[in-house]
C-alpha cells in the first residue's frame, strides 16, 4: 500500500506529536542502516564528525561514544527532532562534545575544513538540490576527510513512497553528482533487507 503523503511529509520534516512519534519509530527502523554507515566511517577517537539529518539522535550518541576525544555536530531541518535528539544527548551537550542545530544541508553553518567525517543516512530523498548539498559537504570536509552516504533505491520503495515527497536516485547518478562536487567514491555497495535495497557510498575529497 502506498504511504499516505501526510506521513511522507512528516518523514521529511517531522513536527508536533506525530513527528515525535515517527522519530521514535525511525530510531528502530533505521538502526541497521546507521550501524553500517558508522562502521564505514572508520572513526578515530579524536575525529570531528557531522551527522546531517540526525533525526532521533541515537546515532549522534553512538558517534560521541566512539570519538571520545573528538566532537560530534549535527544538523536537521526539524525543531521537533532537535528537541528529541537534545534529550537523548544531553550529557554530551553538557560536556560541549555534542553540538546540535536546526538548518539545511544546502547551507551548512560550519567553517571550511571543519570535519574529518560526515555521515548522512536516509536523507538524500529530501534534498531539493543534491549537487549543491554535495558541494556544501565538500566545503566542510577536511582535504583527507570522508563522507558516508546511505539511502534506499529499489522498485518497491519507488512504488511505496510518493514522488511528491521522495526523490529516488540510482547509484550512478549519485556518483556523478559526487564527482561534480570534487568528491570521488572510494567504496560503494548494496545491502538488501527483504525488498529494500540500501546503497552506501564512501567518498573522499582528497
Amino acid at each position: 500500500m502506498r504511504r499516505p503523503e501526510l506521513l511522507a511529509r512528516q518523514a521529511a520534516r517531522p513536527s508536533g506529536l506525530l513527528g515525535a512519534l515517527l522519530g521514535r519509530i525511525m530510531a528502530h527502523e533505521t538502526a541497521e542502516a546507521n550501524r553500517i554507515a558508522v562502521e564505514l566511517l572508520e572513526l578515530r577517537p579524536t575525529d570531528s564528525v557531522l551527522d546531517i539529518g540526525f533525526g532521533h539522535g541515537a546515532t549522534v550518541r553512538r558517534l560521541s561514544e566512539i570519538v571520545d576525544r573528538g566532537a560530534v555536530s549535527g544538523i536537521d531541518v526539524s525543531t521537533t527532532m532537535l528537541d528529541l535528539a537534545t534529550r537523548r544527548n544531553r550529557d554530551g551537550i553538557r560536556r560541549d562534545r555534542v553540538d546540535l542545530r536546526v538548518g539545511s544541508v544546502d547551507q551548512l553553518p560550519y567553517p571550511r575544513d571543519a570535519f574529518d567525517a560526515v555521515l548522512s543516512v536516509h536523507t538524500l530523498y529530501f534534498w531539493s538540490e543534491p549537487q549543491r548539498a554535495f558541494a556544501e559537504i565538500r566545503k566542510v570536509l577536511k582535504p583527507a576527510g570522508r563522507l558516508v552516504l546511505g539511502w534506499r533505491d529499489d522498485p518497491e520503495g519507488r512504488r511505496l513512497f510518493p514522488a511528491s515527497v521522495y526523490r529516488f536516485h540510482d547509484a550512478d547518478t549519485v556518483t556523478t553528482m559526487l564527482g561534480g562536487a570534487g568528491m570521488g567514491p572510494t567504496r560503494s555497495f548494496q545491502h538488501q533487507r527483504g525488498k529494500a535495497i540500501l546503497h552506501f557510498v564512501v567518498a573522499g575529497g582528497g
